[in-house]
């Protein structure tokens, strides 16, 4: 039987991404507490999130899989880390501009935590950071950017994929895709790990 990919994630930028690497997959929404436990890294934050959400999603996947079936659940979660402090969504325009606000000119770290569940293989996670520094934009910028982007379900309120490229003096990353939300070859090798082929879903090449 073909592997069953699930992505526990309604994230549309992640979904995308996926699309992208001609992967077909479900998507799950499992009920996660993203609160921060006291003293938590961002870093910490964003691995440990990453590894909820995928269990999660394969509690649910489970309960309605044929048997036999071979899941593989993803699970990702990102939090920028500013001067030491866990940065998230904004949700709001105003948070949106005081995130920016306070970011200016700053040196961020991007963590990026992604995991894969299975019924037939060993949890896997890891870690992927990106460097991001901040151009010292002035506030008619932020504005401007906030009206025009709505980056409201973004990390920090940055949209590196769009306007918010504007914002952006330099990137350091090993794999453009983590900054958008999943680090899509890390989720491709854990993957080859557990004993999927990747480019034989990909292309229709796989086989029960």
């Amino acid at each position: 039987m073909n592997p069953t990919l699930v992505l526990a994630s309604t994230s549309r930028y992640r979904r995308e991404l996926l699309a992208r690497a001609g992967l077909r997959f479900e998507v799950l929404a499992p009920q996660v507490d993203e609160a921060p436990l006291a003293g938590e890294t961002p870093a910490a934050l964003a691995l440990r999130l990453a590894q909820a959400k995928a269990q999660a999603g394969l509690a649910l996947a489970l309960a309605s899989a044929a048997p036999g079936s071979r899941l593989f659940v993803i699970g990702s979660d990102q939090v920028i880390d500013h001067a030491g402090q866990p940065v998230g969504k904004p949700g709001t325009a105003q948070r949106a501009v005081a995130q920016l606000a306070a970011m200016r000119g700053a040196a961020l770290t991007v963590f990026t935590g992604v995991a894969v569940a299975s019924n037939v293989a060993a949890l896997q996670a890891a870690l992927d950071e990106v460097r991001v520094q901040l151009r010292d934009y002035s506030d008619a910028e932020i504005e401007r950017y906030v009206a025009a982007e709505q980056p409201l379900d973004c990390a920090g309120a940055i949209k590196s994929e769009a306007l918010g490229q504007h914002l952006i003096e330099r990137i350091e990353s090993a794999d453009p895709s983590s900054l958008i939300g999943l680090p899509v070859l890390t989720v491709l090798a854990m993957l080859r790990r557990a004993g999927v082929d990747t480019l034989a879903l990909a292309t229709g090449a796989a086989h029960a």
